[in-house]
């Protein structure tokens, strides 16, 4: 799960949405049970939404048929058909999903050279959206989806859907991408807490490793789970301005600001003992493994911590570990003055324009299919109407909850924002020169340098 335009630059900092987050997920983080945002008929913190209540009209579509092609796998994907199945139910039509490789611009350009594009794609990157108008294959969406847009989403998440002013996307997802997972039972055998700023996650750190217990796990295969790691670095060390500058490449790689992330991060990349498997076996490890490997093994995991968003949940449980009892999680710890938060999300784009196609943008921009997912786990909308009590555990309340009351305060994921060739390309860019830095995070020079060659290249703006 990875994933603007100019108007993601105009936000302001991040300040309020790291108090929100850390002051919402400070709080006792108990078992999956009733929370205490009740909400059945009249929460006063949702949105008003009745859970399973239809608020969103949609035509009758009987005989139509539908391709909707997204990156998911796994349990994201078995929710996702789920949705799906609803928009069947309600209008008579037959959808078909369409597993997309990474990176999907590049599938759905081999679709459409086909003759045979998905009538609807879910872009897990502002990126991609922005490529997909420029080549004309995205189409604006209906009055019926921007008026969903306009009632449910607040005008950042609006926003980043457009481009040149023009709705193109539905932010169907989002992901709170500055959390860290842990083992609470590893945690309770090296006598370690919940650390908050990375001085004490270092600590933290050592605790584990001197308890017998290795540190982190690292989904290092996956090199957008290292884009990650860095740009909540940067973002907290730096700070908003230079972040925003850093995602235009207004300012270049070799900024002195890239080279403190980069050393901070190489306290612990550095630090083969810490993570599992050691860089060579970060490195052949998935996304997926990394959660899971965290929450197996009992007292004796591969490792106590996993750094990744909400999403993560999909993946513990695939364990017999609890969300909230045996799996906990914290804030990622501040660097600089502020606790950074790094938003992703998936945004749903009409590629073959009809009533079928629009109607189901139309849908997943309601409340009624974000209602349905949220029920399911590891999933966080930014729709505003969708209420905290659909949402399975208080773990993942406290993170809508948080996400919602963020509003306009929060960074897109800088590598999402990028050109796909830079920040959306497995093998390539900023994934592969990361992965390398896992590698060898000696090369502080090295790595900067292989950065901003490939940036330039990517943002067209130099050599």
């Amino acid at each position: 799960m990875r994933s603007t335009s100019s108007t993601i630059r105009t936000h302001r900092a991040a300040r309020t949405a790291a108090a929100v987050v850390v002051g919402a997920l400070a709080l006792s983080l108990t078992a999956c049970g009733a929370s205490d945002d009740k909400n059945s008929d009249g929460d006063k913190n949702s949105g008003g939404t009745t859970p399973g209540a239809a608020t969103v009209t949609l035509p009758k579509l009987n005989g139509r048929s539908l391709e909707v092609a997204a990156v998911w796998t796994g349990g994201e994907q078995a929710n996702f058909k789920k949705v799906l199945a609803e928009f069947e139910k309600r209008t008579g039509a037959k959808v078909t999903f369409v597993p997309a490789q990474d990176p999907i611009v590049n599938f759905l350009g081999s679709k459409i050279a086909g003759g045979q594009p998905p009538d609807v794609a879910l872009l897990p990157q502002p990126g991609a959206v922005k490529q997909a108008v420029q080549k004309k294959w995205a189409k604006p969406l209906g009055a019926e989806a921007r008026a969903q847009i306009t009632k449910n989403y607040s005008q950042g998440w609006q926003d980043i859907g457009k481009v040149d002013g023009t709705q193109y996307a539905a932010y169907y997802k989002a992901a709170n991408k500055s959390l860290i997972w842990y083992n609470a039972q590893v945690f309770e055998n090296a006598g370690a807490k919940e650390p908050a700023r990375w001085a004490d996650l270092l600590k933290v750190a050592q605790n584990v490793y001197d308890s017998g217990v290795t540190p982190f796990s690292v989904g290092g295969a996956d090199g957008w789970t290292l884009t990650d790691w860095f740009e909540n670095v940067y973002l907290s060390q730096a700070g908003p301005d230079k972040y925003d500058q850093l995602a235009q490449h207004k300012i270049k790689w070799t900024d002195p600001s890239v080279k403190d992330a980069l050393t901070t991060l190489a306290q612990i990349w550095a630090k083969k003992n810490y993570l599992a498997g050691g860089p060579d076996g970060a490195l052949q490890t998935e996304f997926p493994v990394s959660v899971t490997q965290t929450f197996t093994g009992g007292a004796q995991p591969k490792a106590g911590m996993v750094f990744e968003g909400d999403f993560a949940q999909v993946n513990i449980g695939e364990t017999k570990a609890k969300v909230g009892t045996d799996a906990k999680v914290f804030p990622f710890p501040a660097v600089g003055a502020q606790a950074p938060v790094v938003s992703g999300g998936d945004a749903a784009v009409v590629l073959k324009d009809s009533p079928a196609a629009q109607a189901l943008v139309t849908f997943l921009a309601s409340p009624d299919a974000a209602t349905i997912q949220a029920r399911l786990g590891g999933y966080l909308s930014p729709n505003k109407a969708v209420p905290l009590s659909a949402y399975p555990n208080p773990v993942q309340q406290k993170m809508a909850k948080a996400l919602i009351a963020a509003g306009d305060d929060f960074r897109f994921d800088m590598s999402d924002q990028a050109p796909q060739a830079f920040g959306g390309t497995p093998g390539k860019g900023e994934w592969k020169d990361l992965q390398d830095f896992l590698k060898n995070p000696a090369d502080v020079a090295g790595t900067q340098a292989k950065l901003e060659k490939d940036a330039a290249a990517a943002y067209g703006n130099g050599s």
